[in-house]
């Protein structure tokens, strides 16, 4: 438990936080509330009703300097009753969710107008927010969940909000950017581009994703981003010369791995690291894919073939699909295998709800992470020191993978570039070369150096301070700026 820092020459300042309705967002916004927190600091935590009732437990002392505000999401008729996070809602219908979502502006210029916060830290979604907050003398800060890299292949602020001319078909999304001045493999495969095409339509919201990002961009006073100079600086720089805007890391943001889970929860854990201890130390697969990836039957049946035929003892996280209801088991909802459960009974364990990852990575028996590539996800891999078997699906994840390739930390899954689909044999052996074979002895090694960064807690914790520093300072400096006025 950190102190509360309550030094007399600080003036306390009001934070507020409006992350986008995904939990992949929502959980880093929340913890740079706490980091905030633990410095005497108040922060507003905004989102809607039902994703606020959902947040973990706040620590006790840090509660008063959290203010929970629950906002009620329009109805927006395409959406299932209660899908107020992207984990409600099949991955095309997610446009909807954004139409929703801007639907919040008059409840957010109210809770502005009526509270004069110092700060409103936002995500990319939020396009309209960064004049409301002007208009109404509040210091304006984007927060990037995602790292550098992401951000610089859309290119400027410019380029988001009017489209590259040089960019407008699938093959332009095959090589990395004319902007990138050093040497990089940072590039989407074919069955992926489609994506960042999409991304620069409109859709049900009226506007498109690149829009958002850019408008979001254009009105802020400063880009936070999770990220840190001792990895790839290179693309920090980068972005400050795209976006002629103060970029400001606030660290990697490792998580701390609890020591008690809590409740049944807890009980969950006990079972999971009982099956653990009875694996050989540094053998296991831990295979999950977030909450957001909507696997389907062919792709889930080849994962579970291709875990089947590389002989490993196996854990594997296999949430429900997003858009499926709270009573949906995932076995239920995308059918495994024939007989795969059966079969891989001695040597797998199939866990269709909640798992404590951060535990569960920290134990000796894991010996490979095959994961999605969200950053979150890397960076709970990495701190650990794990070698990564890398199968990307959505958004950034396959750019992640370009860069942790390279940096020889794992092998990416091989696909087929047109339809990006892959076979059992094919992840069997990505396994096991990543996990027992001899060149996953360099992956290893390569983790292990990347943990001393990645997993190293006072570095990381240098960022949240010089990160609280900047919105103590540049806060003053604003308030000076308007009393000459």
């Amino acid at each position: 438990m950190a102190p509360i820092d309550s030094s007399n020459d600080r003036k306390q300042l009001h934070v507020a936080m409006f992350p986008w309705l995904a939990f992949g967002h929502i959980i880093p916004f929340l913890q740079l509330s706490k980091f905030i927190a633990e410095k005497g600091h108040k922060v507003s935590f905004l989102s809607t009703t039902r994703n606020i009732k959902r947040l973990p437990a706040l620590p006790f002392h840090l509660s008063p300097l959290i203010n929970l505000v629950s906002l009620a999401l329009p109805r927006v008729q395409e959406l299932p009753e209660n899908a107020e996070a992207t984990m409600d809602v099949r991955t095309e219908d997610i446009h909807y969710l954004k139409k929703a979502y801007d639907g919040l502006k008059p409840q957010l210029a109210q809770f502005l107008e009526k509270e004069s916060p110092d700060w409103i830290i936002y995500d990319f979604a939020p396009y309209w927010l960064p004049e409301v907050a002007c208009n109404l003398g509040i210091s304006r800060g984007y927060f990037s969940i995602i790292n550098a890299w992401f951000s610089a292949f859309f290119g400027t602020a410019k380029d988001m909000i009017n489209g590259s001319d040089e960019r407008r078909t699938v093959e332009d999304f095959l090589t990395p950017p004319k902007w990138i001045p050093f040497p990089s493999n940072l590039c989407y495969r074919k069955h992926e581009a489609a994506w960042m095409l999409g991304s620069g339509l409109a859709n049900a919201s009226g506007v498109s994703d690149a829009y958002r990002s850019g408008m979001t961009l254009e009105g802020s006073d400063c880009m936070f981003i999770r990220y840190c100079y001792e990895f790839e600086p290179q693309w920090l720089t980068l972005l400050q010369e795209l976006y002629h805007l103060p970029v400001v890391p606030v660290g990697l943001m490792p998580p701390e791995t609890p020591t008690k889970v809590g409740d049944e929860k807890d009980d969950t854990w006990m079972d999971i690291k009982k099956w653990l201890g009875g694996q050989q130390k540094g053998h296991v697969v831990y295979v999950a894919l977030g909450s957001e990836v909507m696997v389907n039957k062919s792709e889930l049946g080849e994962l579970a073939l291709g875990l089947e035929l590389s002989g490993l003892p196996f854990l594997w996280a296999l949430r429900k699909p997003a858009g499926s209801t709270e009573l949906d088991s995932v076995v239920d909802s995308v059918e495994l295998p024939d007989g795969f459960l059966e079969r891989t009974r001695n040597r797998g364990m199939v866990r269709t709800s909640w798992v404590p990852q951060l535990q569960i990575l920290s134990h000796e028996s894991i010996g490979g992470f095959l994961t999605h590539c969200g950053w979150g996800s890397i960076v709970e891999g990495l701190m650990f020191g794990h070698p990564l078997i890398m199968l990307p699906f959505l958004v950034d994840q396959g750019l992640n993978a370009r860069i942790l390739v390279d940096k020889k930390v794992g092998i990416e899954v091989p696909r087929n570039d047109e339809d990006g689909s892959f076979t059992k044999d094919l992840v069997a052996k990505s396994l096991t070369t990543v996990v027992v074979g001899d060149e996953g002895k360099n992956y290893k090694a390569n983790a292990m150096v990347l943990s001393k960064t990645f997993g190293d807690t006072k570095l990381q914790r240098k960022y949240i301070d010089s990160f609280i520093d900047y919105l103590e300072k540049q806060r003053r400096r604003v308030l000076l700026t308007t009393i000459e006025q």
